[in-house]
């Protein structure tokens, strides 16, 4: 804030730029297993509950050359999404400042959400309610410093990190960097490509390494669709070296249709898998692979308020989730209904 209100006071002869927008949510979930257990992506572990998710404000101030952006954010959703850090930590979502001395570059210093993946932590930015195991798995954030070129319809992003999810390493830890990459392409809303990367060495010593693609495309006025695929490639450490990876991966497609400019569906389709047990706790030796389905409506009030009701199954090859009689099921399902509010 502190940042923001001095650049506002050395720029206060050019128009004013201090733009305050934010948003707030909450759901209600019934999971048809009658437990709270059947979920293993991130914040929607509930069920037959009314449940706060997120307040949200973000305040950003720009100038001719120069852009700071502090973006806060209170409730379970954004302690999940900060789950490394502590007390009033947990509500920076980001805290950066930007500095453009041409209309090709940019660098950008400070805690940013991550370029990996399709889905957002901010629940007005996605069309579905519940969110990915893609997204679950991260990662959600970096801290660090990164520079941006812009080359027509291309773009380049090159940075240098913490180690995934760290806005403060913790002491007494060798303070790893990790290497960020993306290479863009947005000719037009009828194809646009973003390719990314991440990896490093992990605070435990392991080694990551994760490629993830977004695809998107508008093919008409009412149809669009999405593309997420992603492979996690993890070396742990034996003491001596990183030793032979072990990986999980996902694929996801979106599927968004508007019938009216009030009213929308998309239908979520993800196979995830993770047979080196990295990800989903499971006792078989083949490890676990889900198909999750999720369809979401969107009824748009007055440009502001977005209730989406949301029907979700879950199929997975091992029995992981949790029948009405406690007992193992390979498959689950819940209904829920979010109400978004954004300014």
């Amino acid at each position: 804030m502190g940042i923001v209100t001095t650049a506002l006071a050395q720029d206060s002869t050019s128009a004013p730029a201090l733009s305050i927008t934010g948003s707030a949510d909450l759901y209600y979930k019934y999971d048809f297993g009658e437990s709270s257990s059947n979920n293993y992506t991130s914040f929607t572990s509930s069920h037959n509950r009314f449940q706060l998710g997120m307040a949200s404000i973000k305040f950003e101030h720009k100038t001719a050359k120069v852009d700071a952006v502090a973006d806060l954010g209170f409730g379970k959703r954004a302690q999940e999404f900060s789950y490394n850090d502590e007390g009033i930590l947990q509500a920076v979502k980001q805290l950066y400042v930007s500095y453009s001395p041409n209309s090709v570059v940019k660098f950008t210093a400070g805690t940013w959400a991550t370029h990996v993946g399709y889905e957002l932590v901010d629940p007005q930015l996605n069309r579905n309610y519940s969110m990915s195991y893609m997204f679950t798995n991260g990662p959600f954030f970096h801290t660090g410093l990164k520079a941006d070129l812009t080359l027509g319809k291309s773009g380049l992003m090159v940075g240098i990190a913490n180690p995934t999810d760290f806005k403060y390493v913790p002491e007494g830890v060798i303070n790893k960097k990790f290497v960020l990459a993306q290479y863009s392409y947005t000719g037009s809303d009828l194809f646009k490509a973003y390719l990314n990367y991440v990896g490093g060495k992990n605070i435990d010593t392991s080694k990551t390494n994760q490629i993830d693609l977004v695809l998107t495309s508008k093919l008409a006025d009412n149809f669009s669709l999405g593309y997420n695929g992603t492979v996690n490639i993890i070396q742990h450490w034996d003491g001596e070296k990183n030793v032979s990876g072990k990986s999980w991966w996902g694929s996801a497609l979106y599927l968004n249709f508007d019938p009216t400019s009030t009213f929308g569906l998309t239908l979520r389709s993800e196979y995830f898998s993770d047979k080196h047990h990295l990800k989903i706790p499971t006792s078989s030796l083949e490890g676990c692979k889900i198909f999750a389905n999720t369809l979401s409506a969107n009824f748009k009030i007055d440009n502001h308020l977005i209730i989406i009701p949301e029907f979700r199954i879950d199929h997975s090859s091992q029995e992981i989730f949790t029948k009405k009689d406690g007992g193992p099921t390979q498959t689950a399902a819940n209904v829920l209904v979010a109400a978004v509010y954004q300014f």
